[in-house]
């Protein structure tokens, strides 16, 4: 369970602090709610209703700085996630944004750094939607990494191809 002053994610938000957990009465009556502080923009709160498992599952614990030098380092053997399909794609980009499960968010950033890079190569931008998902996916990972790494948001797809690039060197 989690417990005041513990550091998570919230679905697609990024990364909170839980502030407090206080009752509050609205149409439902009294109910216990953890009062979530983003740590990347001061004027965002979120309450979450303990007793409402669909809300709960949407907190998660932040990784470990570990579990993302694991993740950093299966990053090269990923497989893309890329659907053809437009109205598809985006529908199953957005339930993996939702989810927030490192791995899928990675295949999603490969698949469409790949694709922005096809489309270049044929004098093409990538869709506009497919923008959307790209900025959403790494915000939702750099703001994490960052926050674990202690390092900055820009600072991150750096950090990522350093790392890699040192893997490589080991092999």
């Amino acid at each position: 369970m989690f417990q005041i002053n513990d550091t998570v994610l919230y679905g697609a938000e990024g990364v909170f602090k839980i502030a407090e957990v206080t009752e509050m009465d609205f149409k439902n009556g009294k109910m216990d709610y953890f009062v979530l502080k983003s740590l990347s923009n001061e004027n965002a709160t979120i309450f979450v209703p303990t007793e409402n498992e669909a809300l709960m599952a949407k907190m998660r614990r932040v990784l470990s700085a570990d579990e993302i030098y694991e993740m950093i380092k299966a990053m090269p053997e990923e497989s893309p996630i890329w659907i053809e399909d437009e109205s598809i794609r985006m529908k199953e980009y957005k339930e993996i944004l939702l989810r927030g499960d490192h791995r899928e968010i990675v295949k999603l950033i490969k698949a469409l750094y790949l694709h922005r890079q096809k489309q270049k190569e044929i004098g093409k931008n990538l869709h506009k939607i497919d923008e959307r998902f790209l900025k959403d996916a790494e915000k939702l990972l750099y703001d994490e990494f960052a926050y674990v790494l202690n390092i900055q948001p820009e600072q991150v797809l750096p950090f990522i191809h350093e790392q890699i690039q040192v893997d490589e060197k080991a092999v």
